[in-house]
């Protein structure tokens, strides 16, 4: 098993787990629980795929990637109940599948030896796409478009430190570590300490 399949692997296991705790927030069954986590994780790697055009996509040729997201369903509806606050546990986990998530789009785009910038689109679209399914069909407002806070632009910034080491000649261990670690620390430091982007305020007309 390789690097990308690894991190293919805990990105869909911690964006299931999130996946699964939206779902015990709108009071689902088991199925609805499986169903989110497994949208979400493997939502954006699949956008990925298709855009890439990769074949096959890659939890089709890997069907465990769905037996992981349907366990981590399964683990989340019988044990959901003992979390004090479900939501702080949904985005700091969400923070680290953003993060592993970027990485493994940025890495499978590399591996292909597309431009920079497919790079960083991919590794975006890999990152928040899955959140932003899960968080649409929960009928909750999407973690990415919250108010200020640091997401895509999390996104964006690991997706170019990756781009930046690889060609400055970096392994690929370094590359997409570099990558996970800008990212996270970013939208860490938007949870902890609040750090926003200047949001738009409209004003009155100037006559």
């Amino acid at each position: 098993m390789n690097g990308l399949a690894l991190l293919d692997y805990a990105s869909v296991l911690v964006f299931a787990l999130t996946g699964a705790l939206v779902a015990s927030r709108a009071q689902l069954d088991l199925v609805g629980f499986a169903f989110i986590a497994c949208l979400t994780a493997v939502g954006g790697g699949t956008v990925r795929d298709l855009l890439l055009d990769r074949h096959p996509i890659f939890w089709v040729g890997e069907p465990t990637y769905i037996l992981i997201g349907t366990a981590a369903a399964v683990f989340v509806f019988f044990t959901a109940h003992r979390v004090e606050s479900r939501y702080n546990w949904l985005v700091w986990l969400d923070s680290f599948a953003l993060s592993i998530s970027v990485a493994a789009g940025t890495g499978a785009a590399m591996s292909l030896g597309h431009s920079g910038t497919i790079v960083v689109l991919m590794g975006i679209c890999t990152g928040c796409l899955g959140g932003l399914m899960r968080d649409v069909v929960c009928n909750e407002v999407p973690l990415v478009l919250k108010q200020g806070e640091l997401y895509v632009s999390c996104a964006f910034a690991g997706a170019v430190t990756a781009v930046i080491a690889h060609r400055i000649g970096f392994d690929e261990l370094v590359t997409l570590g570099g990558c996970a670690l800008t990212c996270w620390a970013l939208r860490a430091g938007s949870l902890f300490f609040g750090w926003q982007l200047p949001v738009y305020k409209s004003r009155p007309p100037r006559h």
